[in-house]
């Protein structure tokens, strides 16, 4: 399979793009440095390069992140809303936007993202960050139904936060309670390929369970 993993330089993307090419997939590994996904023609071009040398794609995992965050509801900032936004949506649409047809055509494809369960539960302090979360799987969920029919599907999953080696080394007394590692992710990336596309399109996966 052709698996893209955007935002693959950090740890999430590292363990996601490991376990693909360790089940003989060919990863195709984008970060920031690689191609701006702010650039809606840059993401148009990479689209083409894809389908150009491999023929299409199977698989979309779309991992560009972050967080911001403030004390209370009334300390938020908006330019933090101004950050975010181009972090989890802008760079969504742009990716989503330019591999739809792609997906279309392909026989079984996936188009994931990393959502949180802060975009069901709101706290005070993070308006900014639970708002763009559900501003993401709203985005997530109008690709799922052009996608219906089709052989591919958008997949949400859910997690409290990610941990990984390095966050448990720097912090080895904390317990990281209910967070999902990045490598129990990554398997749950590849699982979505052993369910039928119409099964899982649409759907919203809450790996805290």
């Amino acid at each position: 399979m052709i698996i893209l993993v955007t935002g693959a330089a950090g740890p999430t993307g590292q363990a996601v793009s490991e376990y693909f090419r360790k089940n003989g997939d060919t990863v195709i590994s984008v970060d920031k440095d690689d191609v701006d996904l702010l650039d809606r023609e840059a993401v148009l071009d990479l689209a083409a390069r894809v389908e150009r040398e491999h023929g299409g794609v199977d698989g979309v995992v779309h991992l560009v992140g972050g967080w911001r965050g403030s004390g209370s509801f009334a300390e938020t900032r908006l330019e933090d809303w101004n950050d975010l936004h181009d972090l989890l949506i802008r760079t969504l649409q742009h990716v989503s936007l330019a591999f739809e047809p792609l997906l279309r055509r392909s026989r079984d494809g996936r188009f994931v993202i990393v959502s949180a369960k802060a975009a069901g539960h709101p706290t005070a302090g993070g308006a900014a960050y639970a708002a763009a979360k559900a501003a993401a799987e709203a985005w997530t969920l109008s690709l799922a139904d052009a996608l219906r029919g089709t052989g591919s599907a958008a997949v949400i999953l859910v997690v409290k936060a990610l941990v990984n080696d390095a966050m448990r080394a720097a912090k080895p007394e904390a317990k990281f309670a209910g967070f999902t590692d990045v490598t129990d992710l990554a398997r749950a990336i590849g699982g979505l390929y052993d369910r039928p596309a119409a099964d899982l399109n649409g759907t919203r996966l809450d790996l805290t369970q």
